[in-house]
């Protein structure tokens, strides 16, 4: 299968990495306006040649988009004006329901997979790209009755090659969801790490005192702004309910803080220790779920 992906950062070039390993693709023409990413690109061997995006999707049997999804939006409908009958064009897009909105009526809709990959890491360009990233991973697909049946049978041999489970959603639900159990944590990461940078201005030792806490903690701050600002402005509505909880919990906790209220500080944090059974319970349910699967196949 000829696949062309748009965008050669970490999630475009990891998806290259492991179509290309698992056999799915037999060619992997790349798309990208950074110079330096195209040159690396090439110089990993994440994809055969670099083209012009009207040249790129000429004679393609697969379109992956992994660009801000700011760009999408019109890039999507354009492609799917552009295309022939039977390609596949899916995107890997952080928010969902405006680019699902934005297409809802173009006639070649059914050609089109909305998808959103939990995966990643704070780096960025195809030097970051990865094998295996998408592993044990999960794909969320939106919108899966829009699209045609040529179109998620092509999506879900992509999806098997990333090894990837592939859960269903609305978009607005999508949006939600991912606000806060994404968006937020980004939001909290770049606002933290601003802080601390404010601080670094006049205490130029404060980084000598920074340990493994506060490095995983900030980590998500080192990832790329011209991706998560689009993101951000996206999906601003539930990011902004998300962000008003995380305040009011934030001033809670400052004012039993100034209180000196050490006893209701305790219930907070223990409150708190629950994620750590809820995400104990997902893994769970992700092992039990792969075991039954092994089973059906045996």
């Amino acid at each position: 299968m000829k696949v062309t992906i748009i965008g050669l950062g970490l999630i475009g070039g990891s998806i290259a990495i492991d179509l290309r390993k698992k056999g799915v693709a037999t060619q992997l023409i790349g798309v990208d306006q950074n110079e330096d990413h195209v040159s690396e690109a090439l110089r990993l061997g994440i994809v055969d040649e670099v083209k012009g995006i009207k040249e790129a999707v000429e004679n393609t049997d697969l379109i992956i988009l992994s660009i801000p999804v700011n760009a999408m939006i019109g890039m999507i409908g354009d492609l799917l004006s552009r295309v022939n009958p039977g390609v596949t064009i899916i995107d890997m897009g952080s928010t969902k329901s405006a680019i699902c909105n934005a297409i809802r009526t173009h006639k070649n809709r059914s050609q089109f997979v909305a998808a959103h990959p939990i995966a990643g890491t704070e780096n960025s360009g195809p030097g970051a790209a990865l094998l295996g990233l998408f592993n044990n991973k999960t794909m969320i697909v939106c919108e899966k009755e829009c699209s045609s049946d040529n179109a998620l049978s092509v999506a879900d041999k992509v999806f098997k090659a990333l090894s990837v489970k592939t859960i269903f959603m609305k978009p607005l639900d999508h949006d939600r969801h991912v606000a806060y159990v994404s968006h937020l944590s980004h939001v909290s990461s770049f606002l933290l790490g601003k802080t601390v940078m404010d601080i670094e201005k006049d205490e130029k030792n404060i980084f000598d005192l920074a340990g493994s806490g506060f490095a995983s903690t900030v980590r998500l701050a080192k990832s790329s702004p011209d991706m998560w600002a689009p993101i951000f402005e996206q999906n601003a509505e539930y990011l902004s309910q998300a962000l008003q909880e995380y305040i009011m919990h934030l001033q809670r906790f400052h004012y039993y803080l100034m209180k000196k209220d050490s006893k209701e500080i305790h219930h907070i944090m223990t409150e708190a220790n629950e994620i750590r059974r809820v995400l104990s319970g997902i893994e769970l349910k992700n092992e039990k779920e792969n075991k039954v699967e092994l089973l059906i196949e045996e």
